[in-house]
């Protein structure tokens, strides 16, 4: 019999996250490791009227997971081909929900950066789409994460632990996780309200001094529908706007690299210089995967107080209560950004000691916490 939990978990993809309606067609990805959510989520859109494709990878089994197959022996004309299925149901299916199960979270990080880059050059049309039919709601995509080996491994917890703290997360132990899931949105609306019509955001503290103009651009309530777990304001700066530096007080992972110690410093939009304590080369190489992979393409303030332990998944991390994060490359279009770019890659800056937001002059956001007056 499923675990409750998983059954729960489920139903806030399909009907909070996912909205799923009779005749659509929803993209179901994931790792054979995700098994029994893959199970529950097939049955219960179905239940919905909708049509579930599955498209099931294989995780990390020996000697190589299904990625690092491809990036290990495509060569050039394969890194550069576009997935047919894939794009298919990215530019015509009505959602899709990812769920990451990884059970190697490392298997990729001696991949040579430049085939990295050259396969998410060629799979940035996919992300594009996803990205331009989500701003309309034409796709109703959802990104979410099941408990592996691997992930609690690198949380530092046992399978059991890591297994209660996505659940607790994503709060599928609620008698109604749902109602829960709304209650966040009229939580954040209160912040998303202030900061229309705003221009300027100063950020300030021992790891960030930082301008940035969000004129014009929207600012979104993100309460669990693109991504679950969630808690999270976030938006588009102008583009060439941005000024000052940063250094990241969480590493920053992408593609199984995890970048340690990141500073940046940023001129008029773009990332000018970049060091770090660990894996500077990947660093500068994924910034250098296109002309305008060095600008950003969001800036998020993270709201989720039950997430406080970093646990090296940016699903999780990003939402931290009392932190921001940046992602350099593509921006969502709904929040009026224009940055497009093969990478999103988010980085994690704690903002709750001696750390403050100032908008348009007017302190916003002190030690961790909203402090505007409503």
């Amino acid at each position: 019999m499923a675990d409750i939990r998983v059954q729960k978990y489920a139903k806030i993809l399909v009907e909070h996250s996912t909205r799923v309606k009779p005749g659509d067609r929803i993209l179901l990805e994931g790792t054979t490791a995700a098994e029994p959510l893959l199970r529950e989520l097939y049955i219960q859109i179905l239940e919905k009227g909708g049509h579930p494709h599955l498209m099931v990878a294989l995780p990390g089994t020996m000697p190589f997971s299904q990625d690092e197959m491809y990036l290990t022996y495509a060569d050039d004309t394969q890194l550069d081909f576009v997935p047919t299925f894939y794009k298919l149901a990215y530019e015509q299916f009505e959602g899709r929900i990812r769920i990451h199960s990884a059970t190697n979270t490392k298997g990729t990080s001696n991949i040579d950066p430049a085939k990295s880059a050259r396969r998410n050059k060629a799979t940035s049309v996919i992300t594009e789409a996803q990205f331009r039919r989500g701003a309309t709601d034409e796709f109703k995509w959802c990104t979410t994460l099941y408990p592996t080996e691997a992930y609690a491994q690198d949380a530092n917890m046992s399978l059991q632990e890591y297994e209660n703290f996505v659940f607790g997360a994503v709060h599928a132990n609620e008698a109604d996780p749902i109602a829960f899931w709304n209650d966040v949105k009229a939580r954040q609306q209160a912040a998303v309200d202030f900061m229309k019509g705003k221009s300027q955001v100063t950020l300030r503290g021992p790891n960030v001094d930082l301008t940035l103009s969000v004129k014009g651009r929207t600012f979104m309530n993100s309460y669990g529908v693109h991504n679950m777990p969630d808690g999270e304001i976030y938006t588009g700066p102008v583009e060439e706007s941005v000024n000052g530096w940063v250094k990241f007080t969480y590493p920053a992972n992408y593609g199984g690299t995890s970048v340690e110690g990141a500073e940046i410093t940023f001129s008029n939009g773009r990332a000018t210089t970049a060091n770090a304590d660990k894996n500077l080369d990947f660093l500068l190489k994924t910034l250098d995967s296109d002309e305008r992979s060095r600008y950003l393409g969001e800036f998020a303030i993270g709201t989720n107080f039950d997430i406080q332990k970093f646990t090296g998944n940016i699903l999780f991390d990003e939402k931290i209560g009392g932190s921001f994060h940046m992602a350099f490359g593509a921006g969502y279009p709904e929040t009026g950004s224009k940055n497009k770019s093969a990478i999103h890659w988010d980085m994690i800056c704690d903002l709750r000691t001696d750390s403050e937001i100032l908008v348009d002059g007017e302190l916003f956001y002190k030690n961790g916490q909203f402090v505007f007056d409503k």
